[in-house]
């Protein structure tokens, strides 16, 4: 197989001296610095060409801190390509001032406000929804972080804004360690149809069981969302460091490759390299 060059679209980086992260309090293995150092020592070998940062969600007091912490990491590591930036949605068109601000920063390239630790309705709260709407105005992407019992209401906000640009993160965060496939089946079946969407291929290994998961476990949420997308529209990433809680960096990368070794040479490279340049426009 040949040696692919890796966009990793999916890092997170945190140092809990600098910023405020209220969730890592729970996580006692994340509750620590993960640095750009610590990001390159656990891809090892792996030819990481470029990344996308994806907000941590911090404090929302800091959420513009961290954006301008990141930038400045960028001029020390110019691998970093693409910044997914955090942004009050639920404010509706008052939030346009500050996603302004956001887009004026060329690395900023899409927006996550969180929707998993919300209700199910929040992400159809027509606020939030007129929220969403207003990055088209400034040309940025959307990035759908939800658990599996979300995803109904997502496919609902995704109706109402065609004019933007979204990525399901983590396929969705199906319940992998019971190994349940249906609504998760049917719903990526239904919000591939929808031709703005993509869906990175990311935190499988996370919703699996973190000590006993085989590739087998995953292999079929791999083999679904690919058919489901295309080789055009699902795009890698790690979910480093969140990952290190159930994989190494190599492992995740070798099960996905094995996962898919039937396909085709540019099948590859679309999966882990140009699909990720194309949509975040690096």
């Amino acid at each position: 197989m040949e040696k692919l060059a890796i966009v990793d679209t999916h890092v997170h980086l945190w140092h809990p001296a600098h910023l405020r992260y209220p969730w890592l309090e729970d996580v006692p293995l994340l509750n620590k610095p993960y640095l750009l150092e610590d990001y390159t020592a656990a891809h090892g070998e792996l030819p990481v060409e470029a990344m996308v940062f994806v907000q941590c969600d911090t404090h929302p007091d800091d959420g513009l801190k961290e954006t301008a912490w990141v930038t400045s990491l960028a001029e020390a590591d110019p691998r970093i390509q693409g910044i997914v930036a955090w942004a009050p949605l639920e404010e509706g068109e008052r939030v346009a001032p500050f996603v302004e601000k956001l887009a004026e920063n060329s690395l900023v390239k899409g927006i996550r406000r969180l929707i998993q630790s919300e209700s199910v309705d929040f992400c159809i709260q027509p606020d939030f929804v007129r929220g969403v709407k207003t990055l088209a105005d400034y040309g940025l992407n959307f990035d759908l972080c939800i658990f599996h019992p979300q995803f109904a209401n997502t496919i609902r906000l995704v109706a109402q804004c065609p004019e933007i640009q979204f990525i399901l993160d983590h396929i969705g965060k199906p319940d992998i360690k019971n190994q349940l496939f249906e609504p998760w089946k049917q719903e990526i079946k239904t919000l591939s149809e929808f031709p703005n969407v993509h869906c990175k291929v990311s935190g499988l290994v996370t919703e699996a069981h973190h000590g006993a998961w085989t590739p087998a476990h995953l292999q079929p949420y791999i083999e679904h969302v690919i058919a489901c997308f295309g080789f055009e529209r699902v795009i890698y990433g790690s979910d480093w460091p969140v990952s290190t809680q159930a994989s190494t960096y190599p492992r995740w990368v070798q099960t996905l490759q094995d996962a898919v070794s039937g396909c085709s040479a540019q099948e590859m490279r679309n999966l882990f390299r140009e699909n990720a340049v194309k949509f975040y426009r690096l």
